[in-house]
């Protein structure tokens, strides 16, 4: 008996049948393999590119190395294409406001799912920003041209207009003028030159320019801070490997300001911690935004 089978055309042939088994079989895990080999990241331009560059690096390091997996970060150039982008999974995770998060659930049929979001995320709120002296309420926004941040904005633009709604005030029909700046820094912007009365952002941007000195508080001051909602999170597709998602999850409830690394991340992250989050939490962003005309 031969100590070995001769190498054959009819062998050769059982090879390549074999070879052809086992590629499919791998193909069938490609997109676990491909999902961990690199991991696509954007989030909504709530901020300059220069501000979410260097809010990103950090993280996405970090995630590298708790991930051990290559993370990309790229922006995107408006709210809207970071919804598409995560809903036609042309990024494997997102960060999103509480409105882009469910105009992702509702323009994917539900295939979206908020992981984890920042402890001040729980109770977040927006202010209302004026240079005006005689603008000390709401009602004093009547006949005045005001800026909201981004239409897709939650903290700059819905939850503004769903409070000035309950307040009595419709934008459209009491405002001389309504403009988009298109991101939160650009409002305060835009009233501290007086190209608008008065503007609405989220009261994270707001303190971090107030903290840096990047606004004078003697002329720009806040006049009405809303009450708390649900807002910001970063959200994954419903697709994405169950264990990968729970591996991301444990990353960011892993952070802690006391190390180094989480103490930079944290704090460019303008969180204290990260905690779980589930698509509940944001039932009352998708009711002002029907209330509103907005989805």
């Amino acid at each position: 008996m031969p100590l070995f089978t001769p190498f054959t055309a009819h062998s050769v042939t059982r090879a390549t049948a074999l070879r052809t088994l086992l590629a499919g079989a791998l193909l069938s895990l490609a997109p676990l393999s491909q999902a961990q080999q690199v991991l696509r990241v954007t989030a909504i331009p709530d901020e300059s590119p220069t501000e979410l560059a260097r809010k990103a690096g950090p993280l996405m390091k970090y995630l590298e190395a708790k991930l051990a997996v290559k993370v990309e970060y790229t922006p995107v150039t408006d709210y809207a294409a970071s919804v598409e982008a995560l809903v036609n999974k042309k990024v494997d995770m997102a960060w999103f406001g509480g409105f882009t998060f469910v105009q992702a659930q509702v323009r994917s049929n539900g295939k979206i799912i908020p992981l984890v979001q920042r402890e001040e995320d729980e109770k977040f709120k927006s202010v209302f920003i004026s240079a005006d002296p005689a603008i000390k309420s709401l009602a004093d926004l009547k006949g005045k041209d005001v800026s909201f941040g981004s239409q897709s904005s939650t903290s700059g633009h819905l939850m503004p207009r769903s409070f000035l709604l309950q307040a009595g005030l419709n934008p459209e029909q009491d405002f001389r003028r309504v403009a988009y700046s298109g991101a939160h820094d650009a409002t305060i912007a835009a009233v501290a030159s007086g190209k608008v009365q008065a503007g609405a952002l989220n009261i994270s941007v707001w303190d971090k320019f107030v903290a840096d000195k990047k606004v004078d508080t003697s002329k720009v001051q806040v006049f009405y801070t809303t009450p708390p909602y649900y807002d910001y999170n970063w959200s994954v597709h419903a697709d994405m490997p169950a264990a990968l998602r729970d591996k991301i999850t444990q990353a960011f409830l892993a952070l802690n300001k006391n190390t180094p690394e989480g103490k930079e991340v944290l704090e460019l992250q303008r969180a204290t911690r990260f905690i779980p989050t589930k698509v509940e939490n944001y039932k009352s962003i998708e009711a002002a935004a029907r209330s509103a005309g907005l989805l």
